[in-house]
């Protein structure tokens, strides 16, 4: 399978399935605390990461970068979490939309979320409030691992997002989460199959072994 192929068999599941996956194999990569901005959002590509930090002397830019982000990849903004200044708006959405972009996921707030929704570019972050970071932080390195959420997100690393959230999957592992999260979601079709032509849900569940799907396994 090529990256490009992963992206797409990634947008094919849900959050909840791949998060299965994830416990299965150990791997911590829930951003925890990260909504979409409009519950019909989703979103799956590459990251693009951006590190934020306090302004210095003279105070850099917020972010002058979304030229370089490539379509279909998603921005990537480690803002420490913070949800007292944003380092996302209008006219970043505009642009992004424009060019193509996958989504924005950013660990800290949006602002100027009416027109993400009107334009349906799905952005993902812990909140969304008017006051701006300009002169409050500004950008320290771009393409360099980020915390998301208490989850590490390095460039390249496959970022999906649907209404429960977002979630990353190490590039170095992609493969086996994916694979892992196809097979839960085809038992669990395979089980509501079982249930809608009769059965009971506990033999069905039994019969498809449910109650190992999450169950810890050992990465390679």
């Amino acid at each position: 399978m090529t990256a490009d192929a992963n992206v797409a068999r990634a947008a094919r599941l849900e959050t909840a399935t791949l998060s299965d996956a994830l416990d299965r194999l150990g791997i911590v990569g829930q951003c925890r605390g990260l909504q979409p901005r409009d519950p019909g959002f989703r979103l799956a590509g590459r990251a693009r990461t951006i590190l934020y930090g306090p302004p210095g002397v003279p105070v850099g830019t917020v972010g002058d970068y979304i030229d370089d982000i490539d379509p279909g990849e998603v921005v990537v903004l480690d803002n420490g979490g913070r949800e007292d200044v944003t380092v996302w708006g209008d006219i970043l959405t505009e642009i992004a939309h424009r060019r193509g972009l996958g989504g924005t996921v950013i660990d800290g707030i949006c602002r100027d979320v009416h027109l993400c929704r009107s334009l349906g570019y799905p952005v993902f972050s812990k909140g969304h409030w008017m006051r701006t970071g300009k002169d409050r932080v500004q950008v320290e390195a771009s393409d360099v691992p980020v915390t998301i959420g208490e989850a590490r997100v390095a460039a390249g690393d496959l970022l999906i997002g649907d209404s429960d959230g977002v979630l990353v999957l190490p590039r170095a592992h992609e493969e086996r989460i994916l694979a892992v999260a196809e097979e839960i979601h085809a038992t669990e079709e395979a089980i509501r199959e079982a249930v809608r032509g009769g059965q009971r849900l506990d033999e069905a569940r039994k019969a498809f072994r449910y109650h190992n799907l999450q169950s810890r396994e050992t990465t390679s």
